[in-house]
């Protein structure tokens, strides 16, 4: 072999190099989440920890979660239902819709890539049921759990342009409610039989805490549930009873996606400039709340890690439904 034919140095050396250049790349693919969850913590723990903690619940009280779909209550709020039951009140969830507008859920759990009106009809009895199961976790009694079944998808054309006429669900074609065991079986979807049911609830339960979405949510439906609450319950002079939550805060929140309950539940975008309250959970109740989230099967089969993010070591909630602006 003349020296013509032997390989330069520089040429091994950038073998070297690249081969190294490659393990380092599948070490850091190996451990990103982690890394990414170390990096979040060190970033956001601190601002969560600076935040006033939310007033603790009284012996005496009563709580109402206002849930946009069944699920919502047990991602927001199921950590400040615990403590709520350990403080000695009384906690009672209202669920506006019965979420059976989620086409592509009904679609992987029925096999059928057209779900009609009846197999969406049948998710929103499913979830209904999930809704139950999850209650029953959170040791809420059967008798203290209301469902509206108002369509899904639909809250916030019934709220705002349907007060008094009909309006018709696009999943399940219903223009009333269409579920038994509901607040106001039959009642056609317009403004004022949601206004109604909601105030039915209101008034069969007194409220003293009344936990509900914040109008400023990104998705329609909570933003809706939240103006509903702050109409029904302005009316009977029980503002100051709200404490809103977020749920849908803004594009990727939170995050990291997944299973990280050593976390800190991050400020969400949506959010930003309202006066946010810290829940802190033990490591108890973080662990309820995460199988109050399983409890909604049907959920998980499509938004498992989008639901998990949820269970961290605290809640957020605000006094505030919206940012307040100076006037000119």
């Amino acid at each position: 072999m003349t020296d013509a034919d032997k390989p330069s140095l520089p040429r091994r050396f950038r073998k070297r190099w690249l081969w190294a250049l490659a393990l380092v790349l599948v070490v850091l693919a190996i451990n990103a989440p982690g890394v990414f969850a170390l990096g979040y913590k060190l970033w956001g723990g601190p601002r969560v920890a600076a935040l006033p903690l939310t007033p603790p619940f009284k012996f005496g009280d009563r709580l109402l979660v206002i849930a946009p779909h069944p699920d919502d209550e047990s991602l927001c709020c199921a950590g400040a239902i615990q403590q709520a039951e350990q403080a000695g009140a009384q906690v009672y969830i209202v669920w506006m819709t019965s979420g059976d507008g989620f086409e592509f859920d009904a679609i992987l759990l029925n096999r059928e890539p057209r779900p009609d009106a009846n197999d969406l009809l049948a998710l929103g009895k499913q979830r209904m049921q999930e809704a139950r199961k999850a209650a029953q976790i959170l040791r809420i009694p059967p008798q203290h759990l209301y469902f509206l079944g108002f369509p899904d998808g639909g809250l916030m054309p019934v709220f705002l342009q349907h007060y008094l006429e009909p309006y018709r669900s696009r999943y399940t074609g219903k223009t009333a409610v269409p579920y038994a065991g509901t607040v106001l079986p039959g009642a056609a979807f317009t403004g004022a039989n949601l206004e109604k049911a909601l105030s039915r609830v209101i008034a069969a339960v007194k409220p003293t805490v009344v936990l509900a979405p914040s109008p400023s949510e990104g998705n329609r439906d909570h933003a809706a549930s939240g103006l509903a609450a702050l109409r029904v319950l302005g009316k009977q002079g029980q503002a100051d009873t709200l404490r809103f939550y977020m749920v849908h805060g803004g594009l990727e929140w939170p995050l990291p996606k997944g299973l990280h309950p050593s976390l800190p539940l991050t400020l969400p975008a949506r959010g930003k400039g309202l006066p946010w309250n810290r829940t802190d959970l033990s490591s108890t109740e973080v662990q309820l709340k995460a199988e109050a989230i399983r409890a909604h099967h049907s959920q998980m089969l499509v938004l498992g890690r989008f639901m998990n993010a949820f269970v961290r070591t605290n809640e957020l909630y605000s006094p505030e439904a919206v940012v307040e602006t100076p006037n000119p």
